[in-house]
C-alpha cells in the first residue's frame, strides 16, 4: 500500500534538483554562451535553480518560477536571495492549468527554459490514482493498436517538454532541462517530426545515483533556438565536464545512434521492405494460454492438467529462450485458436471440442482481458498471427536483450515453432533460403549497420523498424564483391 507522502512524491515527480547540480548545470550554460534576458522554471519546487540562475546570470532582467506545491513556495520567500532581489517573481500555479501563451507573449527578448520536469509516466499515475497530468490525447500521433497499447504509455515530463518547446518557437531561445535520456530522444524525434525550428541540441549525462539516489539514464537536455534553423541532431557528451561527443541524427527519416559508423554503411540501408520482420503472438493471458509438459502431462499456469487435442497446441519459446539458447527442443506449449488476425474461432468446436471446452471454462479470464485489441473481436482473439507464424523455419531474436544475437530455428517434433511477443522473426518455408539469410544477418557488416541504429539503453532496444532496415539484397551483394576481391588478391 503506497502511503500518502510516497503517493505524493510519485504524482509530482517530486524529485527536488540538489543545489550543487543546479549550479553544475547554471555554469555549464555560462560555459555554452547563454544569454538570456528572462528565465523562467516551471516547476520550481524549493527554488534551487532559481538561486544558481540568480548568481550564474546576474545581469538576467527576469527570474520567473512556478509551483503548484504552495509550501515549496513559502521556503523561496524566506530565503534572503528572494527577499532582496526584485527581479524574482514566483507564482502557485498547476503546470496543466496555466496559461502560458499569454506570460510567454508579454517577455521579450531571449528567454531560457530551466529546470526539472517530474520523471513519471502517466501509466503509474494511473497506478496510483494520481491526478498531475495533462488531457489525455493522443499527442504522439500513434496510429492503430499502438495508439491502444504500449506505445501509448508516455512519460509526462514528455509532455511538458514538448510545451515548452512550442513556447520557443519563431524566437530566440534556450531550454535546458534534465530528464531521462530515452525522453531527450523523443524530444528530438518530435522535433522533426514536426519540422520544428533547431539550431542545436545536447544531452549531458547525469549521475543519477549520486544526486537523486535512482537507477535511471538520466541528462541535460539543452536546446537553442531561432527563427528558422532546423538542426536535427544531437550531441550526446558523457558528463558535464566532458568535452568529447557522439553525434545522433536523421538518416533517411531513422534516428540513428552514431551518425559516422551508419554513414560508412549508408548503402545497406533498405530503400523498401524485402522480408518483413514481425513480433510473436500476443495472448495477454499466459496462465490459460500457455502450458508445460510435466511427466508428460500438460498443466496451465494455475497448475491444472490440461487434456486438449494437438490441433490448436504448439511448441513455444519466448524471448528468454531465444537468449539463453534454448531452441532445440521445449516443455512449453500455447494454444493458438487462429491463423490469422480476425478469424472466426467458432469453428473449434467441431475441430477441437476438448480444446473449445478448455477455452470456455477459462473465459472468465479470457473475456476480460483489458487490451481494447480484443475488443469486437471474436472470442479467444490473441494477435501477431499470421500465415508467418506457421512457417517451418524462423530467424528469431528477443527486442528486449541488449545484444545482436540471431538464433535459426526449425520446426520441434514437426511442428513451427510459436515465440511470444518479446521476440522478433524472420519466417522461412524453406531452410536453405533461411540458412543463407542466417549468414547475413550475422556477418560483421550487418552486425555494425544494426549496432549503428540501436540505442541500447532503452527497454526494448531491438525493434522490428530497425530489423527491418537493412537491405539484405544489397548486403548479398556486398558481401560477395569484397569475397571476390579477397580471392583475387
Amino acid at each position: 500500500m503506497i502511503h500518502a507522502v510516497q503517493r505524493t512524491k510519485i504524482e509530482y515527480g517530486d524529485f527536488q534538483t540538489p543545489s550543487e547540480l543546479a549550479e553544475k548545470i547554471c555554469s555549464k550554460l555560462v560555459q555554452l554562451g547563454v544569454i538570456p534576458d528572462v528565465i523562467i522554471e516551471p516547476t520550481c519546487g524549493v527554488g534551487n535553480f532559481i538561486d544558481a540562475a540568480a548568481h550564474f546570470f546576474p545581469s538576467v532582467d527576469k527570474i520567473i518560477g512556478i509551483e503548484i506545491n504552495s509550501n515549496y513556495l513559502q521556503k523561496i520567500k524566506t530565503k534572503d536571495l528572494f527577499i532582496k532581489s526584485t527581479r524574482i517573481e514566483i507564482k502557485n500555479a498547476d503546470f496543466f492549468q496555466f496559461n502560458w501563451i499569454s506570460l510567454i507573449n508579454q517577455l521579450s527578448g531571449k528567454i531560457l527554459i530551466l529546470g526539472n520536469f517530474p520523471w513519471v509516466t502517466n501509466s503509474q499515475q494511473g497506478t496510483i490514482g494520481g491526478g498531475n497530468l495533462p488531457e489525455k490525447n493522443n499527442f504522439q500521433n500513434h496510429s492503430g493498436l499502438d495508439a491502444i497499447t504500449g506505445k501509448s504509455n508516455f512519460d509526462i515530463s514528455e509532455w511538458m517538454l514538448i510545451q515548452a518547446i512550442h513556447w520557443l518557437q519563431n524566437r530566440d531561445g534556450y531550454l535546458a532541462m534534465l530528464c531521462k535520456t530515452s525522453v531527450s530522444r523523443k524530444i528530438l524525434s518530435y522535433i522533426h517530426s514536426k519540422k520544428l525550428n533547431l539550431v542545436y541540441c545536447a544531452t549531458y549525462k547525469i549521475d543519477t545515483k549520486k544526486y537523486f539516489n535512482a537507477n535511471v539514464e538520466a541528462c541535460l537536455l539543452f536546446c537553442k533556438f531561432d527563427l528558422g534553423s532546423q538542426n536535427y541532431f544531437c550531441d550526446l557528451f558523457s558528463s558535464l565536464e566532458d568535452s568529447d561527443y557522439q553525434r545522433i541524427g536523421y538518416r533517411d527519416n531513422v534516428l540513428v545512434r552514431d551518425v559516422a559508423s551508419f554513414d560508412k554503411l549508408r548503402k545497406l540501408s533498405a530503400k523498401s521492405i524485402q522480408a518483413k520482420w514481425r513480433s510473436g503472438i500476443k495472448h495477454d493471458c499466459s496462465k490459460v494460454m500457455e502450458l508445460r509438459k510435466i511427466d508428460n502431462v500438460l498443466v496451465n499456469g494455475f497448475g491444472e492438467s490440461v487434456e486438449i487435442e494437438d490441433t490448436y497446441l504448439f511448441p513455444l519459446i519466448k524471448g528468454s529462450d531465444v537468449a539463453q539458447n534454448r531452441i532445440k527442443t521445449t516443455e512449453k506449449f500455447v494454444i493458438v485458436p487462429q491463423r490469422f488476425v480476425g478469424e472466426e474461432t467458432d469453428n473449434i468446436k467441431n475441430l477441437a471440442p476438448k480444446t473449445w471446452q478448455y477455452l470456455e471454462s477459462h473465459a472468465r479470464y479470457l473475456d476480460v482481458r483489458k487490451s481494447k485489441i480484443y475488443q469486437n473481436n471474436p472470442r479467444f482473439s490473441i494477435f501477431g498471427v499470421g500465415s508467418y507464424t506457421f512457417a517451418a523455419w524462423k530467424i528469431a531474436i528477443c527486442g528486449l536483450y541488449k545484444k545482436l544475437d540471431f538464433k535459426l530455428i526449425g520446426e520441434i517434433n514437426n511442428k513451427p515453432v510459436i515465440f511470444d511477443d518479446t521476440v522478433y522473426i524472420l519466417s522461412f518455408d524453406n531452410e536453405q533460403a533461411a540458412y543463407e539469410t542466417f549468414k547475413l544477418l550475422t556477418s560483421p557488416l550487418a552486425i555494425s549497420f544494426y549496432s549503428s541504429l540501436i540505442f541500447w539503453d532503452e527497454k526494448r532496444p531491438i525493434k522490428s523498424s530497425i530489423l527491418n532496415s537493412l537491405n539484405l539484397a544489397t548486403l548479398a551483394e556486398d558481401l560477395i564483391n569484397s569475397k571476390t576481391v579477397s580471392s583475387i588478391s
